[in-house]
């Protein structure tokens, strides 16, 4: 396993690099990394490292939502509800409905076995959505009208959406039916995920201020290692109370991470803030090597379906915006960022083929190529195009 990280640390790093070298997106090579070093390509990565590759990735993610909650602003949150409540589901339903209809021509598949293949592209990957948008809060770029927190916002809530209907079509697909109570899972594991998290992050930043208070100094570095673990126990708790209650337990980790920030001492707030961008340097080359390393090259069947639906869903994103006060540039700006796929399709892409369904090896192809096709074009869109479609309006001092 020590081998297999040394390779994802040094070529991720040094791929990486030639790629900013060339003005291209970090990610790229990154991802490019992984797809050689992984079993499909050189096969350089240990098992041992690959059968954990999923934790990795999560955890990795995990680390940057708690840097983003604690970058983020409540009142932003409040001033961007409505647009960023409708792109939490309405892209991805513009999206599924488009696979839906027009996939069983184009690959020959069932209507049903066509909406699950919608549900695995419809979810954004907050994987490369929420780093961007967290530069763009510390660049001070779209911030004069919350932009980055509106796409930060809507792509946390999109995940939860998508991975339910995902949940529910596979249900289906294997015989069984839908019932209410799977639809009505959706916004309540989006309210319980947010209820614990903000409960959560009022409880931490209490116990550092009583600590603080009795002359215990926390320091940072065990303030963050206390943050992380917590958030280790958030995210279980989503597989402990499944079948029971819904819970989203990513959405709790970032809302935790948010009412911390805005309960605890301002300069507590950034210096965790600092702390845990630091440790996204690593966290990074983990998650988008070892996302590269899930994509299966060999699988090359035509990404039809996934084009029509980016179209449908870049649609979509423009409906979520009528009515707000951003132009033309800021809003095509916002559907270049609801392009990238990765995190979700490369975790449950391979559901179906596993659990025996007809439709497995299509829906695994189609969902390889739009995490090959979209994240290079969406972090390469993003990086191209924020400073011709935003307005800078200077880093905001808590948004470090």
């Amino acid at each position: 396993m020590l081998t297999s990280l040394a390779f994802i640390f040094l070529a991720g790093l040094a791929l990486a690099a030639i790629c900013q070298r060339l003005h291209l997106p970090r990610i790229i090579g990154m991802l490019v990394t992984g797809i050689l070093l992984g079993p499909y390509a050189l096969a350089l990565l240990d098992g041992s490292i690959l059968a954990v590759s999923a934790d990795l990735r999560q955890m990795a993610l995990i680390v940057i939502l708690i840097k983003a909650g604690l970058s983020l602003d409540l009142k932003d949150l409040q001033a961007v509800g409505r647009p960023a409540l409708l792109l939490s589901f309405l892209p991805a339903l513009f999206e599924i409905g488009a696979v839906t209809l027009f996939a069983p021509r184009l690959l020959g598949v069932t209507r049903l076995e066509a909406a699950l293949l919608g549900a695995v592209l419809g979810a954004v990957s907050p994987a490369v959505v929420v780093p961007k948008m967290v530069q763009l809060m510390e660049e001070g770029l779209g911030t004069d009208k919350r932009i980055p927190q509106l796409i930060l916002a809507g792509a946390s809530l999109d995940d939860v959406f998508v991975i339910v209907l995902f949940t529910t079509f596979v249900g289906m697909a294997q015989g069984g039916s839908a019932s209410a109570w799977d639809f009505a899972g959706i916004p309540l594991s989006i309210f319980t995920g947010i209820a614990l998290g903000a409960a959560v992050g009022w409880g931490l930043a209490r116990f550092f201020e009583a600590a603080f208070a009795r002359g215990r100094l926390v320091r940072g570095s065990l303030k963050v290692v206390v943050v992380l673990g917590v958030s280790f126990l958030l995210v279980a708790a989503e597989g402990w109370l499944a079948g029971a209650i819904p819970l989203s337990g990513l959405l709790a980790v970032m809302a935790m991470a948010c009412v911390l920030q805005r309960e605890s001492d301002p300069l507590v707030g950034r210096r965790l803030a600092e702390k845990f961008g630091k440790l996204w340097l690593a966290a990074e080359v983990i998650l988008f090597v070892l996302v590269g390393a899930a994509v299966d090259i060999r699988y090359t069947l035509g990404a039809g379906p996934a084009a029509v639906g980016l179209l449908f869903r870049s649609a979509g994103v423009f409906l979520c915006l009528l009515g707000t006060p951003l132009g033309k540039k800021e809003r095509l700006f916002c559907a270049i960022a609801y392009l990238p796929k990765a995190t979700v399709q490369a975790a449950i892409g391979s559901v179906p083929l596993a659990l025996g369904l007809p439709c497995g090896n299509i829906v695994l192809s189609v969902a390889v190529l739009s995490i090959l096709l979209t994240a290079p074009l969406g972090a390469l869109g993003m990086d191209a195009s924020c400073r011709a479609l935003l307005h800078r309006s200077g880093p905001r001092e808590e948004a470090l």
